[in-house]
Order: structure tokens, then sequence, then C-alpha cells
């Protein structure tokens, strides 16, 4: 969540200030969820404090829900233009008497088997939860995901009766609401449980970073290293909204925070105004993508993989840092190719004030990775960074908190945590369906029977289908759901299982980018002043890279550091180049060559380069059933890309003696 986002965090229905009880209410139920969580995480002693109260994993799940899923119904109003809270109050205190129910049951439930053969008291509780969470759902997700979570939470009552690829299990209603509130596989599933043991940490680090001052000092740092040079300033934007995406871990949170500060910097040095907004675009799209934290959906990858968030933050490092780089040759030819020079020495920030004003941020961030990478204490890193951040801050002159900056702290992060577990407890459900009716397995067989042995059949099957859940749901729920049904299917096809759902991840970023949707850009466009379409068209165009790296590291496991130190050097070497041609052909500037790209034979030229650049960067082909191997593609892709610069340079050198001869 961005600095603009805590400020509306704080506003309630109609634009108005949320209510003072509602505000209060929020701050004390964030701070009791966040004792919980770091109490469960042994943060204060090596035992949990409230040991005798939570007993059991579950006990702890159903508080966090009975904690959180009320305030959906206060935070979050029935319809636009709802300002009363009429029948919002009875169904917050519904969700709050069903979680009691729940918690207090919890080692009963457990030990009868409740979620095979519930009492009838036990199922009208579920059914009470399951409908609720269905509303949180509409109300924080949206009617798309809404609609797909509905479909898929009522699906085992009718399994039997549905076409033979998408037929199941059948389930009676009691047995379908006991199971998905009761068991641990729907909404108490994996999602939830990355929640309660991974996201709310990060998402509380990620808050008090930004609410202190950090989005400014980013900025600031960005434009002190890069402001002076050619592009300079959407060369900082790229590196501040990186740096910030990575932390709200939202597309358009970030544009539209950062982007208020870096679109019209860029405007004024020389961009047009859409490619200004597609820069900014995709600069915020790649920061969700970027270590360390990369918002909820890294957290939850790491649960479905079963291995310790830090080792997907390191897997996603070189695949990230390859589409900034992307980024950055395409904004260095674009400056380049339009003589658009770097901003005045004396309009930049000093370095050196911006780290004295800002080093307590740079401290956060070193003891947030100490404690991930070399201590490995991945669930208590952020709170602990938190703390650390919290208490340097009050040292801080400019931003020093007060008692009601800590309330709108708590309140901002609460809305939050709030939207997220609603979300992901109405996506679990869908996870619990697939789960009762044994569907996902059965896709999965499916999948394969269609693709054959074609396992590049079934990567563009599953870049489409990213795409396209991408555009109606969040991220992190289409990403959930292709990991259920598509990912299992990749990975017995032999592809390494760490780049498959990244792979899949990068796919579902895409629509934000994308038009006709590409609501990255559509946001940033608006900012810009430009059209929509065409801010849609130069994101698409900046960004194009990301189309193909998630080919590149899904077919070379080196690219995601599942390889000797040898090969991973080799791979990122081979990477890089094949980057850096695709994205000098794109923009018809390759530096140390200078412009490429006139006329028919300069077209030719680029798309030769182009295509070299993109055999250069693929890896030997034989992991999707085709006989071409490492050597022959590089062979190939020198071969087009040295062909490609020729024809560009005897394009150019023919136009500077056609040029010579009208002038003599």
């Amino acid at each position: 969540m961005a600095e603009a986002d805590l400020n509306s965090a704080n506003l309630g229905r109609g634009g108005l200030p949320l209510p003072i009880w509602l505000r209060w209410l929020v701050a004390v139920v964030t701070v009791v969820s966040l004792f919980l969580a770091m109490d469960a995480m042994r943060l204060f002693a090596s035992r949990p404090l409230l040991e005798g109260l939570i007993q059991l994993e579950n006990h702890y799940y159903y508080a966090l829900l009975g904690l959180l899923l009320p305030l959906v119904y206060l935070l979050f109003p029935p319809a636009k233009g709802v300002k009363h809270y009429y029948f919002d109050i009875p169904l917050a205190l519904a969700a709050l008497g069903a979680s009691v129910f729940l918690f207090i049951n919890t080692e009963t439930m457990l030990d009868y088997g409740w979620e095979f053969m519930p009492p009838t008291h036990a199922v009208w509780v579920s059914a009470v939860v399951w409908v609720l969470t269905l509303e949180a759902v509409r109300r924080c997700g949206g009617w798309t995901l809404f609609v797909l979570v509905l479909f898929f939470s009522v699906y085992p009552m009718v399994a039997d009766h549905m076409p033979g690829p998408i037929s199941g299990l059948q389930a009676s209603p009691a047995q379908t609401a006991a199971y998905h509130v009761i068991s641990i596989e729907s909404i108490l599933g994996l999602p939830f449980r990355a929640f309660a043991t991974l996201v709310i940490g990060f998402v509380i680090f990620g808050i008090a970073l930004q609410q202190t001052g950090g989005g400014r000092f980013f900025i600031n740092l960005a434009f002190a290293l890069l402001g002076r040079v050619r592009g300079g300033s959407a060369k900082v934007a790229i590196m501040s909204s990186g740096l910030m995406g990575s932390m709200s871990g939202s597309v358009i949170t970030n544009v539209l925070s950062t982007g208020q500060m870096t679109i019209p910097a860029m405007k004024r040095s020389g961009f047009k105004p859409h490619d200004a907004g597609g820069i900014e675009a995709c600069a915020s799209t790649g920061g969700v993508l970027l270590p360390p934290i990369m918002g909820s959906t890294a957290f939850v990858m790491a649960t479905f993989l079963n291995v310790p968030y830090t080792q997907v933050a390191l897997a996603a490092a070189i695949p990230a840092l390859l589409y900034f780089f992307g980024l950055f040759v395409q904004i260095d030819a674009y400056a380049a190719r339009n003589n658009l020079s770097g901003a005045a020495e004396e309009e930049l920030p000093s370095l050196r004030q911006t780290l004295l004003d800002g080093w307590f941020y740079v401290g956060a961030f070193v003891v947030l990775i100490v404690l991930l990478v070399y201590l490995q204490r991945e669930a208590m890193a952020p709170f602990i960074a938190t703390g650390v951040l919290l208490v340097l801050n009050q040292f801080s002159g400019k931003h020093r908190w007060n008692f009601e900056q800590l309330i709108d702290f708590l309140v901002a992060s609460g809305r939050l945590l709030v939207e997220l577990l609603a979300i992901l407890a109405g996506v679990g459900l869908i996870v619990g369906a697939l789960s009762m009716t044994g569907l996902s397995g059965t896709l999965v067989n499916d999948l394969l029977y269609l693709a054959g042995d074609a396992v590049w059949l079934l990567l563009l099957m599953g870049a489409l289908t990213s795409f396209v859940l991408g555009i109606g749901m969040t991220v992190t729920a289409a990403y959930i759901f292709l990991a259920i049904v598509l990912a299992p299917a990749l990975i017995q096809g032999g592809l390494n299982a760490m780049s498959v759902h990244l792979f899949i991840l990068y796919w579902g970023m895409l629509s934000f980018i994308t038009p006709p949707v590409a609501l990255g850009a559509f946001a940033a466009a608006s900012i810009a002043g430009a059209s929509q379409i065409r801010t849609g068209f130069a994101a698409m165009s900046i960004g194009s890279v990301i189309y193909l790296i998630p080919f590149f590291f899904v077919l070379d496991p080196a690219l995601v550091l599942d390889a000797s130190p040898g090969e991973v050097v080799l791979a990122l070497l081979q990477a890089a180049t094949g980057v850096w041609l695709i994205a000098g052909a794109i923009q018809a500037y390759l530096p140390g060559v200078g412009v490429i790209g006139r006329g028919m034979a300069g077209f030719t030229g680029r798309l030769a380069t182009a295509f070299g650049g993109v055999a250069i960067a693929l890896p030997g082909l034989e992991a999707v059933g085709l006989a071409l191997g490492d050597g022959p593609l590089l062979v190939i892709g020198l071969s087009l890309a040295g062909l490609g610069i020729l024809l560009c340079l005897s394009a150019r050198v023919a136009k500077v003696a056609h040029h010579d001869r009208k002038a003599s």
C-alpha cells in the first residue's frame, strides 16, 4: 500500500473520514492481530505466551478470522453510495459469533472429524461463514472474483452432473459447507495459512516503510543517482517504482503514488505523455516481481512449493533483474535516439544529504535481509525489521510520528489485512472445491492428454490462461488457481517446479500492461494526460521483454539458480545479451552502434537482430521436445544478430550517401 492509499485508508463511506468508533475499533483489532501473529511466530519467547489459549494452529486461524472478517462489512460498503451501517453491523456480529463458535470447538472438530461428519449445528454455522466469506469476496475482490468463487464453491454439490472432463465426486450441501469451513483445505487452506504465517509481517513492514517517508526517500535516492544521465527521469521512474512496487505489491497503487512525481518529471525532460505513462506502468508492474518482498503472491508460492520464502526471492532475482535491465536498455536507447539529456545538477537532490536524511530506511532493509538470508528467520524478520524502523524513525526530525499518525498507520494496516484475508479466504474456497471433488487431478490429466508429449503446447496454454485470468482476477487469485490446475501438468512435463510457478506469476502480471485491459497503463495515462490505448501500447512496447523472459527461465533452471555457479553465470550472460539485442532492436538504437532500422533494409535488420537476441537467450529446446540444443541455438542467434546489425549499418551508410549526393 502506497502513501496515497494511507490517506484514503482513513476515509469511510461517501469520502468522509472514518467514524471515530470504527477508527478505534480497526486500530485495536490490528494491534491484537499483530500480537497474535507475533506470538504464534514465537517472537516474544521460545514458547507462545498464549499457549494456554491458542493450543492448535486452527485456534490461531479462527482467531484471525474472527478478528478481521467482521471488519470487512464495516470498512467496505455493500454498494457504491451506501453510507449507513444498518445491515453491516449484524453481518459483522454474525461473523464474530460464528468464529467464536469455531474457535471454542476446534479440538472437538478435529477429534470427531466434523469436516466429514458434522452435527447439525456445526453445518448451520459453517453455512453462515461460507455465505459471509462470499460476501466479503464480493466487497473486496469485485464481481469477477466473486462469480468465480461462487461457482467453484457450490461445484461439489453438482459435480456428478457435470460433463465428463469436469465431473467429480458429489457432496451434499451439508458436507460441502462443513468441508469449506472446518477442514484445512478450503477457507483455512494454503492461501490463508500463507497469510497467517508470512504475509502479515511483510504487509506491516511495507506500510511502515512508506508511511515513515520511504517512498520519498527512494525517489530522491533514484534522482540523486540517475537524474543527470540521459533519460534520467525515466530511469529514476524505473528504479523508484521498482523499489516501491516490491513493498506495496500492487501495480495500481504504485502507479498512482510514485507516478504522481515521476510522470510529470519525464514529460518535462522531453518524453511524450503516453511514453511517460507506459514507462511508469512497466516499472510498477516489474516492482511486484522484484525481491525482497514481491507482494503477497510470493509468500503463497513459497507455501505451495513447501520451500522457505528466501528461496523464492532468490530464484526470482535474476528474472526480475533481466526485466529491469531490458527497461533500462530501452529507455537509454529512447533517450539517445531523441537526444534527451538528464536534469541539471542544481535540480537534483544531494546524494549525501539524501542518505543522511534516510539512513534508517537502509538500516531497516539491512536488518530484514540479514534475518531473511543469513539467519533464516523469515517469519520473524519483517516484525523485527518493522520494530527497528519505527524506533529509528523517532530519531528523525522530519518523519517522527505523533500519536495521531500511529493510529493512521494502524488503520491503514488493518484495512489492508482485512482486504487480503477476504480475498485469500475466498480463493481458498476454490482450492477446497477442487480438493473435495478430485477435479484438480482430473484437470491436470486432461491437460496432459490434450497436449500429448508437446510441453511447448502446455507452456503456450499456460501463458494464455494466466494472461486471461490475470485480467479479471487479482494476481494472487489467478496464480493460486493455476498453481493447482496447470502447474502440476507442466512439472510432470519435465519442467522445473520453481520456474513453472514463476512463469505463471509473470504471465498473470502481463494484463496490467497489455491492451485492451492494461489497468496499470490506464492508471498512468490518467496522470500523464494521455490516451489510454496509446499508453497501453507504449507500455506493451517498452515492457516487451517481459513477454519473453518467462520462456527463458522456464526452459533454463539456471536462471532461477537451480544449477552450478558456472552454469548460472553463463545462462545470465546469454540472457542479458539476448535482452540487450531485443530491447535495442525494438527502440531502433544499439549502444555502440547507434541508430538502426531506417528503411526496409533497416527494418529487416532490426527484425533479424531481435530474433537473434531471442535465439541467444533461449537455452536448448530439448525440454519441450524439440531437437535443438543450446550450442546450435547460440550459433543461429549470433549469426542472425550479426546479419541484422550489418543490414542496419548498411542502410544507415546508404542513407548518409544519399543525403550527401542531394546536398552536393
